[in-house]
């Protein structure tokens, strides 16, 4: 009860003053006599009882048991020069290249087969930094709207079957990436493809006579319809009023017009398949260059990985099904994995350039994409346009290609890659 309580007993800050003074006398304080007991030992000090770590074996390193730690085996082997390989990594499907091709590949494997693992390798640091990238390619959406290439002469007519056939592969490519829009794997369409409409350009009496022909064989086929044809001076400078202008009104041209023309910025859609691809459980590698490409006994693959970073190790993984979509480097690597398919090929050290206007006032007055014929005899690639870009959401206009030489097989590539390709099989078909 409360009587019972100590009458004389002290408050409670009283009694930790108390023991505050007792222990201050027994192990030191702020005073003199207290910092010159803290600030030294003597021989029965329990600090100077404690055993030695080098002396008592049986410690461990720590010191925090009695248990002698265990030295692991290091494999270093010769100065940590010959330390053994890594185990090989097995996986269902590799993808080599880190371009649009490998990002639609590997984004397709992971729809299909969600409980395979892929893996994608590209030796660069980011995604679509070569041939995909938008400043590295034309950007047209080619679906044999304009091409001259896909509709050759033929008699009285010309050849269609090639422009029908790259039409509706271009129609499935669309249809696929409104798909993956409506799934959410794609951002907002407009981010990386464009209505741009595409204009065939004819100079002189032959290719007009020709570009005639072209447009009555394609026009009432339905991948084809609402194409329009013109040789009127006022309707063709509505539709090319930059190409027109200051033209001699005696030279004999005429320009063939789909409104439903795209223009795609390849290396936006490589990035945003490549985020599709990992959010769907696919793994993607940078700084991962594959160097060796090996079909095993079993039908399988053993890859070979050296990695381009400050490690700068070496790895080898073990796949089903490879996919080499590496452009310039593609040659190399098919040519190391020793399949009969790649006799006789051999890269061209041909490049093409591009003229780039960027002034808006410029840039307005040609809203198409507008291909001409090349000459006779000349290469595919000659193939001059003009042609209106968004590239990055910034509107411009690109003039060429210009031909280029590089014994360089990607922009980033060795000049001893055209070198390194040389073969016996491919020697002649190159002359």
């Amino acid at each position: 009860s409360f009587q019972d309580r100590p009458a004389a007993s002290a408050p409670p800050h009283e009694n930790l003053s108390t023991s505050s003074q007792a222990m201050a006398s027994t192990e030191g304080g702020s005073h003199q006599a207290g910092m010159d007991k803290r600030l030294s030992s003597t021989g029965d000090d329990v600090l100077n009882q404690r055993p030695s770590m080098k002396l008592n074996k049986s410690l461990s390193t720590t010191g925090m048991t009695g248990t002698k730690t265990k030295k692991k085996a290091s494999g270093g082997g010769c100065c940590g020069f010959c330390k053994p390989k890594p185990p090989i990594e097995e996986v269902d499907a590799v993808c080599i290249g880190g371009g649009i091709m490998s990002a639609t590949v590997g984004l397709m494997l992971k729809q299909l087969e969600p409980n395979w693992k892929v893996v994608m390798y590209e030796r660069l640091g980011a995604l679509a930094e070569e041939s995909s990238n938008g400043w590295n390619n034309a950007g047209t959406g080619h679906s044999a709207l304009c091409e001259p290439n896909y509709t050759p002469a033929s008699g009285d007519t010309v050849e269609t079957s090639k422009a029908i056939t790259v039409n509706e592969n271009w129609q499935l490519s669309r249809q696929y990436w409104a798909y993956l829009a409506t799934k959410g794997l794609l951002p907002e369409p407009s981010s990386f493809i464009n209505n741009t409409p595409h204009c065939t350009f004819a100079y002189g009496e032959d290719q007009v006579d020709w570009l005639r022909k072209r447009y009555a064989a394609l026009h009432k086929h339905p991948l084809f319809e609402g194409m329009e044809y013109s040789e009127d001076k006022a309707q063709l400078q509505k539709w090319a009023p930059l190409m027109m202008e200051g033209r001699d009104p005696s030279d004999k041209v005429a320009l063939s017009r789909c409104d439903v023309g795209t223009d795609c910025d390849f290396g936006a859609l490589t990035r945003d398949l490549g985020k599709a691809f990992m959010n769907s459980g696919g793994n993607l590698l940078l700084f991962h260059t594959v160097t060796g490409l090996k079909k095993e006994a079993d039908g399988r693959w053993l890859l070979t990985i050296k990695k381009n970073d400050l490690g700068a190790k070496t790895c080898q993984v073990r796949s089903r099904f490879v996919f080499v979509g590496a452009g310039g480097w593609a040659l190399l690597l098919l040519q190391k994995s020793k399949i009969p398919e790649i006799k006789g090929f051999m890269g061209f050290p041909i490049s093409g350039e591009f003229l780039v206007c960027q002034n808006p006032e410029v840039v307005d007055k040609h809203p198409n994409k507008v291909y001409g014929k090349a000459a006779i005899g000349a290469p595919p690639m000659s193939v001059p346009h003009l042609d209106k870009r968004i590239i990055g959401g910034k509107h411009m206009l690109l003039f060429g290609p210009f031909a280029g030489f590089s014994p360089r097989y990607l922009k980033t590539g060795s000049l001893l890659d055209l070198f390194k390709s040389i073969r016996l099989h491919n020697l002649i078909p190159a002359a």
